[in-house]
Parts: C-alpha cells; structure tokens; sequence
C-alpha cells in the first residue's frame, strides 16, 4: 500500500515556509505523496479554520515539484467544473513534465454552492463538465500520436509526457461510474473497511464491465493519532478490502506538528503486515 499526507494548504499553514519544512520532511522520511486540497471563493461566514486563504492547488504542485526530489505530488481533488478543460490539461501536462512524472490526478466534480456561484458556474452541470474535462484529458494523453482535436478544431497537444495516473472523487453510483470509465482509480473520503469494501466490490464490477483495468482505491481520512500500531492494523483491514493507497489527513497549524504526523505514518509502514488486531474505524 503507498501511504500519503494531505498538506495544507490553507490558512497560517499554507505560508512557504511551512509548506516547504513539511514538504522536505515528508520527502525525506520517504512518505509516498502529498496531496493538497482545492477551494477558489470561500464566503466569508464558511471560513472558520481557514480565514478564506487557500491556495491553487495547480499552482501549489508546480512549486512544490521544484522544492522535493522525489515524492509524488497530488491533488485531492482538483474540482473540474471550475476550470476551462483544455488549458487546465495544459497546466496538468507541464507539471507531470517538469516534475518527471510525479503528478498524481485527483479529480472530483465539487459541492460548494458559493463557489459555484462565484465562478458564475452552473452546479447542475457539474457532472457532465467534470466528464467532459475527463474526456478531454483522457485523449489528449492516450492518443497515439499528439494531434488531438476539441470544438471541432485539432492541434497539437505538446509536451505530452506519459499520463498521470487519475483518481476520480466522490460517492454514489456516478463518482462509481466516472471512476470506472475515465479514471485509472477512485479516491472515497473514509477510512472504515466496512463502508469502503462493498464500493470497492461495485467499482470493480463496473470497470470489468467496461472491459477496463482494475481500479486503485485512494481512500482519504484520518490514522489513530500517535498510536502506530493502531494506524498499521486500520491500514491492514483497508488493505484487505482493496483500498491501494491511504492518504492520511490530520490538523496541525506548523512544521513541527505535521513531523508528529509524519513519525505517526512512518512507524505505523513499518509495522504493516505485522499486525492482525480487530479496528474500530470509528476511532480513529
């Protein structure tokens, strides 16, 4: 299992040199990936814990790649709808280039009404925007050659490194269904086997169905905090039920706080496998 932290990047946290302390500590205890989070117009009575201040997530990985050597770099979730399909693809070909292929691409179709209507963007049509930017990125980096063609016109999509992997966010049948067509795994918030197993058993269903590969499972949520030994028996059952990757979410305000949640990650890799204890998910 690739074990990752969500960095954040809003509030006091999100200053650089913050982000840089946690980014060097996480790349050099060998943690998997980072991922960050994505808000554009926060109100002002939704921004407790925040102050509003979030930054582009896009914009955050292009920084964070030229500071790291060699952990993975995600997002969790980029909200498509948000954003016009073919420059965003644009943005997301240079990162993975310029990062040699350390993007990791999570990709969700977003909630927030204010945001939306910030943007002047229409949330009911969320999930057929959020497909359409996924079925652009999908022929913009699968083609077999580099012509690609969008509104009628084809031109050429350059620089175009190998794909990032894709990660599909959300619940219900449609983030099932996305996951499984366009995504090469799904991202689900949550850490208890029970819930994730039968989505997991659904997914795989679905992508065989459509004669695709078998889904990675990208769960996001939060670890016993500083108890490994409980962190590695949760991350063992979520193993068992098909989850690939763990991205561990946690509050901390400095550097020093998120290396608590770094040693907390690390100490609970090395006991994986070793453990076989029952897990109460609703601890955790």
């Amino acid at each position: 299992m690739k074990l990752g932290l969500a960095l954040r990047v809003m509030g006091d946290a999100s200053r650089a040199d913050v982000l840089l302390e946690c980014a060097r500590t996480a790349d050099q205890a060998g943690i998997d990936d980072l991922w960050v989070q994505d808000h554009i117009a926060i109100p002002p009575d939704d921004a407790e814990g925040s102050g509003g201040r979030y930054l582009d997530p896009l914009a955050t990985v292009a920084w964070l790649a030229g500071t790291t050597e060699t952990i993975g770099l995600g997002t969790g979730v980029l909200v498509a709808p948000y954003r016009r399909p073919l420059p965003t693809a644009k943005s997301i070909a240079t990162i993975q280039e310029l990062s040699r292929g350390r993007l990791l691409l999570g990709v969700g179709a977003g909630w927030m009404g204010a945001e939306f209507r910030a943007l002047g963007v229409d949330r009911g049509r969320r999930g057929q925007d959020t497909d359409a930017m996924l079925d652009l990125l999908r022929r913009c980096f699968d083609a077999e050659g580099d012509v690609v063609e969008e509104n009628g016109q084809a031109f050429l999509f350059r620089p175009r490194p190998p794909a990032p992997p894709i990660f599909v966010g959300g619940a219900g049948p449609h983030a099932l269904q996305r996951a499984a067509r366009y995504g090469d795994g799904w991202m689900p918030m949550g850490a208890d086997p029970a819930q994730l197993a039968p989505e997991i058993d659904r997914l795989r269903d679905l992508a065989e169905g459509m004669g695709r590969p078998q889904p990675q499972v990208a769960a996001l949520g939060g670890l016993p905090p500083n108890d490994p030994g409980r962190a590695a028996d949760l991350l063992n059952a979520l193993g068992e039920v098909g989850v690939t990757r763990f991205i561990a979410g946690g509050r901390y305000s400095n550097a020093s706080e998120f290396g608590h949640l770094v040693d907390t990650l690390t100490a609970a890799r090395e006991r994986l496998g070793k453990h076989k204890e029952p897990v109460d998910a609703s601890n955790s």
